[in-house]
This record gives structure tokens, sequence and C-alpha cells, in this order.
């Protein structure tokens, strides 16, 4: 009785058939962005803001939500380095509103200066507290720009 069900289980299973539904093996791994802004999305800040690459980083230890963006066109993408624009963070599902502090020593955690085409620039907001978490999502507003959705990684 046990060399049968030792027999049974040392059968070869069947090969599948042809054309079954198995996803053929990529030779190159890809990693896996759940965060990453909609194409759509990407082009018209792109077209209307002249930035891309928008991210939302939660840094130490989630009490700092970095916000840092590229910019294509120094000229539309002026309003997001203009000291005169108050920049906040703004999380529905939190219910909270963030900004950018300012330190007396340092002045605010951002940088103001003249944009250039292909540097990258950035900002700090403070999350005290830790009420902005991974994965929510976000809108950034510095004067009239607005970027909805944004998913905090």
């Amino acid at each position: 009785m046990f060399s049968t069900a030792v027999a049974q289980t040392t059968k070869p299973s069947t090969p599948p058939a042809q054309g079954s539904a198995q996803p053929a093996a990529s030779p190159h791994p890809t990693r896996y962005r759940p965060n990453r802004v909609p194409k759509r999305a990407a082009e018209y800040y792109g077209m209307v803001w002249g930035i891309d690459s928008l991210d939302l980083k939660w840094t130490e230890s989630g009490e700092v939500i970095r916000f840092s963006y590229r910019v294509l066109d120094p000229e539309k993408a002026k309003v997001l380095n203009d000291k005169k624009n108050e920049p906040s963070l703004i999380d529905p599902q939190a219910g909270v509103k963030l900004v950018v502090p300012s330190l007396e020593k340092v002045g605010q955690l951002r940088q103001s200066s003249t944009p250039e085409a292909g540097k990258v620039y950035w900002m700090a907001f403070s999350n005290k507290g830790r009420l902005v978490k991974r994965g929510h999502q976000v809108d950034v507003v510095i004067g009239t720009f607005r970027g909805e959705g944004l998913v905090v990684n």
C-alpha cells in the first residue's frame, strides 16, 4: 500500500498545453513602481508647469515629507521657486495641512533660487506627529501650482 502511494507521487506531471496563458519570462527584471505619476498627469506638469519627476518621500522616520521635482522649462517653473509663494501639503485622508518650516539660522527648508533646466529642486514639509503616512494621496500647493493626488513613498 505504501509503495503505490510513493509510485503515484513520483509520476511526472503532464506538460502544459501549448498556447496556455502563462506570462513570458522577461530577460530583464523590472522594478514595481506603484506610486508613479500617471502619464497624462506627467505630460500636464511638463507642458503647463515646466517640471517632471515629481516625487514625495517620507523621510527622517516620517517627521519630514520631501517634495522634489526636475525643471524642464525655467520660465514656467519659476512659480514653484518663488519665495513669495507659501508651499503647503494637504492630506485629505489625515485631515492635515503641512507647511515648510523656517529655521532661525537656516531659513525655510526649500530651494528658492532661480530655476535652471535639468536641475532637481526640493522642499521639506514638517510632518510632526507623523500624520501623513506612506501611501497617502496628497496635494502640493505652491502659489498657483497644484499637484493633485501625489502618492507619498
